[in-house]
């Protein structure tokens, strides 16, 4: 008996250890099948659709798909390639992809499965797994596989922007553990790590094998998504439609969605010409951002007869802060008193009044509209964060509330400018010849605001007449987009007008706002250039964090620390959108907290007809 098994082991061995190497790794994956499969992947609690729903509550799951749609962009593209940070990418390009999961409209931080059918994950979330859908294809028709998973992770963190390698930092690994299954390992617990890997854009390996993919192009690249590229018309328009066999119509997380035959984006050289173009019917749809724009831009004929739609519509989106950046790489902004100091030269309830038509609310938090923002003094919870970094921190954060200098909005600011010249003398500035200069070296406070937005020199123009008060010589300078992308990209500016967006599930991209790494690495988005080994500290204890209460009182503390260092002037926010469109659309009923939903709108023929008889779309 001896003898007949170890003359199996001797024929047979080889093979059997062959075969256990290649699915031991799927033993290890499938072990705790019953409670590490998933339908949908939240940071936490659970999510609000069971494996079985048909499609989200925020759609019309019989909406029609036809018709066309124009929408605007401004400036021009000369690159597909939307993942790299070379050239200027054509608006919409996103279209042509899928994600290993959708998010959900109507849920804070959760998603759904689009390429991915299955996602498995542990429950100290060190690992993570996306079981592909056997029926995903590429536009090619050939199958969308774990290997272009993979391809597509590893050419991100080798040539894509930098966020890329910033945001996955903390995968250890990515392999192919089953055929149709690819995981990712942790170097340490993640709550946020599954869900951002499954915004993932898959791209199609073979498709690029023999093209560089660091180089711009402006060839049609091969996507798995909804619509491809139609026509390619740089500097003029980019022409999307519609994939009539496309693979994923009748998934859960897609009825409902992608409505329209057509998309096109036609490029305008300024935002001026696009909302004459929008006013005279040759664009559909526009998101006005500018509140003098909304009360005297559209009273116009076409709105009052309601052929025109002007929609205010409240949401629930956190609003991240919007403000004048400092780039601290600059000697002149390096001293935390000089970054207080002009902020009291900006006039927030001025401009809201006399250029915005009291349409906003001061920005006061790094978390705007959210349950984030710090407010107050340090809470227990938040003491025991912050009292870590005690010596490294301004005194008063620890007993004083944040507070923004504030005026009366007549445009007499005297008072914040006399504590503004107080702070640039308590740090070595003095006025000689109506000039603020270093006391030591005679050198003067200059600096440039680039802006990109024509339309907002209106706002800094006030702005530079205060400091010009405190003997502070600031001038604007406008780019076009390509320009001012370029300079932000390469950190190449004094002073930026800039936003940074927030979600109410702040983790790993705090990353590449706040930290030393992404300080140097051009392409980041800390732009300000921020190295502290406090918020370095704090962003890692934030990402790790297992629960909700957790993650608020790690947010209200970075909040604390970035607001009370002065790295940015907060300017405002708005929690409504600001729609103007053509009434030729259909609307689900039920409309999504978190977002507009327009991909989720479809054209309406009898509405379409009606307005053709009262007025000709100029297209």
């Amino acid at each position: 008996m001896i003898t007949k098994y170890l003359a199996f082991i001797w024929k047979y061995g080889v093979t059997c250890l062959l075969m256990y190497t290649a699915t031991h790794s799927l033993a290890v994956l499938y072990s705790q099948r019953a409670n590490q499969s998933h339908h949908a992947v939240t940071i936490h609690g659970k999510p609000k659709y069971p494996a079985t729903f048909k499609n989200f509550d925020y759609v019309n799951p019989n909406a029609p798909k036809n018709g066309k749609v124009v929408l605007g962009a401004l400036g021009g593209y000369d690159n597909l390639n939307t993942f790299i940070i070379k050239g200027e990418s054509a608006a919409g390009v996103d279209l042509i992809y899928n994600t290993l999961l959708i998010s959900s409209l109507d849920e804070k931080s959760v998603a759904y499965g689009l390429l991915a059918e299955r996602v498995y994950y542990d429950n100290s979330r060190t690992w993570v797994a996306f079981k592909i859908r056997s029926n995903a294809r590429w536009h090619d028709g050939k199958p969308v596989t774990v290997d272009d998973v993979i391809w597509t992770f590893n050419i991100l963190i080798e040539k894509g922007i930098p966020t890329y390698r910033l945001y996955y930092q903390n995968v250890k690994s990515v392999r192919k553990v089953a055929n149709n299954t690819v995981r990712f390992e942790f170097a340490r617990a993640n709550q946020e790590l599954p869900l951002i890997l499954g915004q993932l854009a898959v791209l199609p390996k073979h498709y690029w094998q023999g093209r560089d993919f660091s180089k711009t192009t402006l060839d049609p690249p091969l996507g798995s998504g909804p619509y491809k590229i139609k026509t390619v018309r740089p500097g003029k328009f980019i022409v999307y439609e519609r994939v009539r066999n496309y693979w994923g119509d009748n998934l859960p997380s897609q009825r409902g969605y992608n409505n329209f035959n057509e998309i096109r984006y036609d490029y305008y050289k300024s935002l001026e010409i696009l909302r004459e173009a929008l006013r005279s019917g040759r664009i559909d749809f526009f998101q006005e951002n500018n509140s003098k724009e909304w009360a005297t831009g559209y009273d116009i004929d076409v709105v009052k007869k309601k052929l025109l739609n002007k929609v205010l519509i409240s949401h629930n989106i956190p609003q991240g802060v919007q403000g004048f950046i400092f780039n601290t790489r600059k000697k002149i902004f390096q001293d935390k008193r000089v970054r207080e100091a002009i902020g009291y030269a900006f006039d927030f309830e001025w401009s809201n009044k006399v250029l915005f038509y009291g349409a906003y609310t001061r920005a006061s938090s790094y978390f705007n509209n959210s349950i984030l923002m710090a407010k107050g003094v340090p809470s227990k919870e938040e003491l025991k964060l912050l009292n870590a970094y005690k010596n490294k921190l301004p005194a008063e954060l620890f007993t004083q509330p944040f507070k923004l200098p504030q005026t009366d909005g007549s445009g007499n600011n005297r008072a914040n400018l006399r504590k503004a010249a107080t702070l640039l003398k308590n740090a070595g500035w003095v006025v000689k010849n109506n000039v603020l200069v270093n006391a030591k070296t005679d050198e003067p406070l200059d600096f440039t605001i680039t802006i990109v937005l024509p339309a907002f020199e209106r706002v800094v123009a006030p702005f530079i007449q205060n400091l010009k008060k405190l003997g502070i010589q600031a001038k604007i300078k406008v780019l076009n987009t390509a320009q001012y992308e370029n300079t932000i990209n390469n950190f190449d500016f004094d002073m930026v007008v800039g936003t940074f967006g927030q979600s109410d599930s702040p983790g790993n991209e705090q990353r590449d706002f706040w930290s030393t790494a992404a300080a140097k690495t051009k392409g980041s988005r800390n732009i300000i250039g921020i190295t502290n080994p406090a918020i370095d500290d704090l962003i890692e204890k934030l990402i790790s964090t297992t629960s909700r209460s957790s993650l608020i009182t790690h947010a209200k503390a970075l909040d604390r620390i970035l607001l009370w260092n002065h790295y940015i002037i907060p300017q405002w926010y708005i929690d409504k959108f600001r729609l103007i469109y053509w009434d030729r659309f259909g609307i689900p009923t039920q409309r999504p907290p978190y977002a507009v939903g327009f991909n989720t709108w479809w054209i309406d023929n009898k509405k379409e007809t009606a307005l053709k008889k009262k007025f000709s779309l100029n297209r």
